[in-house]
């Protein structure tokens, strides 16, 4: 019997091998292709794999190792982009038949300056129609979903869902993705991989396909807070040393501690809570200060916001198409540009003055503290093509706060339940506080076993 391809080694593992010498990037590429060629084909993270266009870049990686190229830390890695994402010479069809046959002839800026750092482009990664939809799976589209790694009749969340399977399967040591209302961290939580979305505006979305302009936000996936935070100092010219943030413990760091979402929306599966009581607990014990506090607008309110906004945008964005060929749409795209077609402006205009409240009022809470702990998604991953329960997992969720709001924040997994679907928690700080965000999570992570533990 064959042997089943191990997983890729993560960012920084495979950072230090490659500086080191014992690890080529020829040999990295080929265990991630023999890892997605063994996983792959029932979990459909990738919707275009461009094998040999990454062996070549692999090649010229190690051709510059063997010259003595000056390089930085994640030469020579491969890496996924969510299908929305443009790539010079590769499909991005954003999982549509709208967009099928199109090609673009220039990368998206995030794209650029990773291939401009030597990384490896393996290819396109799963995702919803456009990036986007109602909350549902309908089997409606020209790809087939992507299968939850934990458990293969399970949801991975919408919309950035080939990038969660592909890093928890260790097919890639990280991706990238976009995020509106969840669309990075609701994957995250349900593949147990670690999301990251940073402060607005300090990631390029120049060559990523719009769903929202004013809530946009690209975000990063890794399988440890290591991993994402070496990506993100990559991509951020100017940042501070984040990965160094997450060497330093989180001795003396002010938490606020968010356990419910207010009115209008459910507490969080049992599961899920008992896992958010014992990661405060642990966070206690590593010497981190805990107040419980309270959302200045209930979660609830922030998601209702947030879906007059979004579609209302995204309809502005896709118009021509959705008066055009609303044929060739999956039911979740087009439900959700006719929602936005029917906002009135007085209603945009109204929950975009919420915002600026949510905004405000986050402000001033996490001016007294350096992060703030709280749920993702309020439900652990549903079953595939359930729609009762996808939507739920997609729109009872505590994320939509700190979009309106414009906070960094992640989610990391925070242990298994009973049946092995991964949980989690989410972490936001203030604007610009993705060191403080990032020591935190890598503390919680380094004090407890979870990145032990992949999909069987």
């Amino acid at each position: 019997m064959a042997t089943d391809p191990s997983p890729c080694p993560g960012v920084v593992e495979a950072a230090a091998a490659i500086a080191a010498g014992s690890l080529s990037p020829v040999a990295l590429l080929e265990q991630c292709l023999a890892r997605i060629a063994s996983r792959d084909g029932a979990l459909h993270a990738f919707h275009h794999l461009d094998a040999e266009g990454a062996r070549s870049a692999a090649r010229d990686a190690a051709a510059g190792l063997a010259a003595g190229r000056p390089h930085g830390p994640l030469y020579g890695l491969p890496f996924g982009v969510k299908d929305n994402y443009d790539a010079a010479g590769l499909p991005c069809a954003a999982g549509s038949r709208l967009r099928a046959g199109y090609v673009p002839d220039r990368d998206a800026a995030l794209v650029a300056a990773l291939r401009g750092k030597g990384a490896v482009l393996a290819g396109k990664l799963a995702t919803w129609e456009y990036g986007t939809g109602n909350g549902g799976e309908y089997f409606d589209q020209p790809m087939p979903p992507a299968r939850n790694p934990w458990d293969r009749e399970r949801f991975t969340g919408g919309s950035s869902t080939g990038c969660g399977v592909a890093v928890a399967e260790g097919m890639l040591p990280f991706a990238l993705g976009s995020d509106t209302t969840g669309s990075v961290r609701l994957p995250a939580a349900a593949t147990g991989t670690v999301g990251i979305i940073p402060t607005p505006g300090t990631l390029s979305l120049d060559g990523i396909l719009p769903n929202c302009w004013s809530l946009d936000v690209p975000g990063a996936f890794a399988w440890a807070v290591p991993d994402v935070a070496l990506v993100l100092e990559t991509l951020m010219p100017g940042a501070p040393a984040l990965h160094a943030a997450t060497q330093t413990g989180a001795q003396g760091l002010s938490v606020a501690v968010v356990r419910r979402p207010g009115d209008g929306l459910p507490d969080a599966d049992a599961p899920l809570a008992e896992g958010f009581e014992a990661g405060l607990r642990v966070l206690s014990g590593i010497g981190v200060r805990l107040t419980e506090v309270a959302l200045p607008v209930a979660a609830a309110d922030c998601l209702a916001a947030a879906r007059l906004i979004g579609p209302a945008e995204s309809a502005a964005i896709h118009e021509k198409e959705l008066r055009e060929r609303p044929e060739q749409m999956g039911r979740a795209l087009r439900d959700k540009l006719l929602a936005g077609s029917l906002v009135r402006a007085v209603d945009y205009l109204a929950a975009q003055r919420l915002r600026r409240v949510v905004a405000e009022g986050m402000a001033a809470l996490m001016a007294r503290f350096d992060v703030l702990v709280t749920y993702g998604t309020l439900h652990l991953p549903p079953r595939l093509g359930v729609e009762p329960e996808s939507t739920a997992f997609t729109l009872e969720t505590m994320l939509t706060p700190f979009n309106l709001a414009g906070l960094p924040a992640l989610v990391q997994c925070t242990g298994f339940s009973a049946a092995g679907l991964p949980l989690h928690w989410q972490m936001a700080a203030r604007r610009g506080g993705e060191a403080t965000l990032l020591r935190l999570a890598a503390a919680y992570e380094a004090a407890t076993p979870w990145r032990s533990r992949r999909p069987a």
